[in-house]
């Protein structure tokens, strides 16, 4: 797609718009830097102000509402340009006042005309003059928090009901910090002292990851179009994300089923532990497949992969029983606890969909459980925080298979956080990594 403009705030706006419309935001911010010549410093404020304002949009709807009278005949970039304003007034410390209006302005003269730059500047100046609403003023407390945090109200509730509020409030001040960057080293192809070594020589300044013995966290520079991730000596994955495989007591010839691959970051972590096993991985999605092999053949370990177009709870179809020594299924979830590198999926997901999602990892774990050899183990994942798709799948599982039992789930760095029944749950304000829940199955007869 092709820009007319430069401008980083006026480029956020129709970024803004597009994600209006379901489009993922992490995929356009990436599409318009690589289709535009901003200078890094625009490049930085673009990204800020896009993720910015889908993280507080409720907060910024909130304080926009008594300017905006009939905001369903407001054209929706109109809105997306005042909550940039906003956001920039709000939380873009740097950023001098006179500089947004003068901005905002020539953005709406540009992309509309003469009677939208009138109306953004009335509106500028009104809220500039009265003020806005403080949140701080909003009775309900459900209702408060939802709007400071800008999350659902049912989220805030459900996170309440199962966690208390105080580990709720915790949570959800957390998931508008920005997102570490962090990076999983190849084993095959280096050390990680070897690497951090390189990584500190090149410029990047970077530290242990206190999460994952795998783990790197890159404080500064985009490490994705670097020659360390071009040449498969590391891989983009979050902490919490490593913690699966890891727990994963892997040995070199084990044959091993992942049952819902793409993008790969755990298929590829499976593969650099083999020497003469082999990792099946499965998805849904052919597309998807030609991404775990792409990254696979980055990483130096395609050897040990093996991919099928299959959906996890048709097994069946394709493999005997008893033919794995271990399966991880990293199961498709709602995702929440990615809000803070995802925060559009808190607007997108309702509580029907997290029912309906619970009901399918029940059908692939029912699906694989007779897959995995006497002595075996299945690893069942997800990036989610509510009981629904996590301990609740597992009770129901082990209620229909008492040939299994829960063990506790062992990592690297012997993380006992939030241990409960032995299964692994890490919080986004425990580490300010993603969210995650890992419990560890064994196959007894």
């Amino acid at each position: 797609m092709k820009y007319k403009t430069n401008n980083p705030r006026q480029l956020a706006v129709e970024t803004l718009v597009r994600t209006s419309t379901g489009s993922y935001s992490n995929l356009q911010i990436n599409a318009v830097i690589q289709s535009t010549s901003m200078k890094p410093e625009d490049k930085a404020l673009f990204t800020n102000i896009v993720y910015g304002v889908i993280q507080h949009r409720l907060t910024l709807q909130y304080k926009l509402s008594p300017f905006i009278r009939e905001p369903q005949n407001t054209e929706t970039w109109v809105k997306e340009l005042l909550y940039t304003a906003m956001y920039q007034l709000e939380y873009l410390d740097r950023v001098p006042k006179r500089a947004i209006f003068d901005e905002t302005i020539k953005i709406a003269k540009s992309m509309g005309h003469d009677g939208t730059r009138r109306f953004v500047t009335g509106i500028l100046h009104q809220m500039d003059r009265k003020g806005t609403p403080e949140v701080d003023a909003i009775k309900d407390v459900t209702e408060r928090l939802s709007i400071a945090y800008s999350v659902p109200t049912w989220l805030v509730t459900m996170l309440q009901d199962q966690l208390g509020k105080p580990k709720a409030k915790a949570i959800l001040q957390s998931l508008n910090m920005a997102p570490k960057q962090s990076v999983r080293f190849n084993s095959t192809k280096t050390t990680k002292a070897d690497l951090m070594t390189k990584l500190n020589a090149d410029g990047y300044d970077v530290e242990d990851s206190e999460v994952a013995s795998e783990g790197i966290i890159v404080k500064s520079g985009q490490i994705v179009h670097s020659s360390f991730f071009k040449d498969g000596l590391l891989t983009i994955q979050d902490e919490s994300a490593m913690l699966p495989v890891e727990s994963m007591k892997i040995a070199a010839d084990d044959t091993i089923l992942d049952a819902c691959s793409a993008p790969g970051g755990k298929t590829t972590q499976i593969a650099s532990r083999l020497d003469g096993g082999k990792v099946f991985a499965l998805d849904i999605h052919k597309n998807k497949l030609k991404t775990v092999l792409r990254n696979a053949t980055r990483l130096g370990v395609e050897k040990q992969v093996e991919t099928f177009e299959l959906d996890a709870r048709k097994v069946d179809q394709k493999f005997n029983d008893g033919l794995f020594d271990q399966i991880l299924v990293d199961a498709p979830c709602s995702g929440l606890g990615l809000l803070r590198r995802k925060p559009e999926i808190r607007y997108d997901k309702t509580p029907e969909d997290i029912d309906r999602l619970s009901t399918i990892q029940l059908q692939i774990l029912n699906a694989i459980a007779p897959k995995v050899k006497t002595g075996g183990m299945i690893t069942y994942s997800t990036c989610t925080i509510v009981n629904q798709e996590n301990q609740d799948v597992i009770d129901q599982f082990i209620a229909a298979h008492p040939n299994f039992e829960v063990v506790k789930t062992q990592t690297a760095l012997d993380l006992d956080h939030n241990h409960d029944d032995q299964m692994l749950k890490i919080y986004p304000d425990d580490y300010g990594s993603d969210g995650f829940f890992v419990s560890s199955l064994v196959r007894k007869s």
